[in-house]
Order: C-alpha cells, then sequence, then structure tokens
C-alpha cells in the first residue's frame, strides 16, 4: 500500500522564517546603536593650530592684549576648574575688557578616564581650540559656557553635538568636522605635558595658575577672591 505523503507545513515554515528574520533585524539594529553610542577613537597625530591667537609651542590662546599676563590650564571635566570659573570667571572677564591683563587659556586633558570612554576632556579641549582658531574674540564666551553647562565628573560628558550647539550659541558655526573628527586631539596630548607642576605635588593638576610667569600655589589662588592679588 503506497504510504501518503506528507504536506508540507508553510505556515510553521512562514512563522520560523519571520522569527529568523526578526532576530537578524534586532542583531543588526543592537549594534548599530552600540556603534553610535561609542564614539570613535580620536586621531594620534599632532595637528597644530595655525592662527594668531595662538601660541603653537605652548598651546596658550590669548584673550585680549593687557600688559600684565594671567595664564590658566583647565580642564572642562575637573569640578574644581568649574569651582575657579565660578568664583573668578566674572573677574577675569573684567580685567580683560578694560585692557588690565592678556589671559591666555590652555585648555588641556587629564579627565579622560572619568568620562565612561568617551575621552571628553580631549574632545572638549579639542572643541575650545576648534572655536578659537574659527573667531578669536568667542574663545573666552565659549570657554564659559563649557562651564556653565559643565557635566559631572564621572559621566559621559557633552556630545560633540552639544559641544557645537554651544559654540553656534556664542556665535561660531563651520567647525563640524573638526570638532567631530578631534583635529587637535594629538595636539592637546602634546601641549598637556607642557602644564606646569605645582611644588609637591606628584603630577598635572587643574586648575593651574601662572601669573606674569610664576606659577600661583593653588592655596594662595583659592585663599583670596581678588584676582590682582595674584600678580604681587
Amino acid at each position: 500500500m503506497a504510504q501518503t505523503a506528507k504536506k508540507t507545513n508553510w505556515f510553521a515554515i512562514w512563522v520560523t522564517a519571520g522569527v529568523v528574520i526578526a532576530l537578524v533585524l534586532v542583531t543588526v539594529l543592537v549594534v548599530v546603536l552600540n556603534n553610535a553610542a561609542t564614539p570613535k577613537p580620536l586621531p594620534t597625530e599632532v595637528n597644530t593650530p595655525s592662527a594668531s591667537n595662538i601660541d603653537a609651542e605652548t598651546g596658550a590662546i590669548h584673550v585680549g592684549d593687557g600688559p600684565d599676563n594671567l595664564a590658566t590650564y583647565v580642564d572642562f571635566m575637573c569640578p574644581i576648574c568649574g569651582d575657579f570659573e565660578s568664583t573668578f570667571g566674572e573677574q577675569i572677564d573684567g580685567l580683560v575688557s578694560d585692557g588690565s591683563i592678556t589671559l591666555d587659556i590652555h585648555p588641556i586633558s587629564i579627565l579622560d578616564s572619568q568620562s565612561q570612554g568617551t575621552q571628553y576632556s580631549t574632545r572638549a579641549a579639542n572643541a575650545m581650540y576648534c572655536v578659537a582658531g574659527a573667531d578669536a574674540d568667542k574663545s573666552l564666551p565659549f570657554l564659559q559656557q563649557m562651564f556653565a553647562q559643565q557635566p559631572s565628573e564621572g559621566s559621559k560628558g557633552l556630545t560633540n553635538k552639544e559641544m557645537l550647539a554651544i559654540a553656534s550659541d556664542v556665535g561660531v558655526s563651520g567647525i563640524d568636522a573638526c570638532v567631530n573628527d578631534g583635529t587637535y586631539a594629538g595636539y592637546i596630548t602634546e601641549v598637556t605635558q607642557k602644564t606646569p607642576i605645582q611644588q609637591g605635588a606628584s603630577g598635572i593638576g587643574t586648575p593651574t595658575v601662572v601669573a606674569n610667569g610664576q606659577l600661583v600655589p593653588n592655596q594662595t589662588v583659592f585663599g583670596t577672591t581678588d584676582v590682582t592679588t595674584w600678580f604681587q
């Protein structure tokens, strides 16, 4: 007696195929989202900024043209740097505006390890150089807004898009590639090593303040509310 032919269960086949396709799509989506959330590694080659307001050798971004010189070394992730800006920022801005000082801003990177792998300190310093190179007059306003919107230490920090929005808010555009490509990342690594070290310290710290070429001890900086005493 001939064996009855088995019927193909197309419904089960299509259900199985649908499940497989769904799993593949979910896997692809997860990979895409993970890649989008993970910033690409920053370049290591040293691209030196070329602008009249930037000292390529020291990394100083010059603001103002007063007779006294105040150099500040800051990491945009550093909470004490945020305190420094909130305490002294307005006064420093006033001394720049009235022609008393030349401010040399040194954006450096020592806290990349505190931003969950996003290298925020370097990305933020890079954005600072991008802004300064595009429009010298916007350097200080950008720094002020970066600290006004400073993320917490240990967070992922601001995204490149958010930093570009801050730049746009202070009047700088057209620097998307500079910020997104981390153009000056290698340069920042290089100039960070030139930061003066406080006496008795084991390494570079922020903020670091130098007045007319003399390193101002941190206890002196935060022991007063009058910036002009740093020059005495």
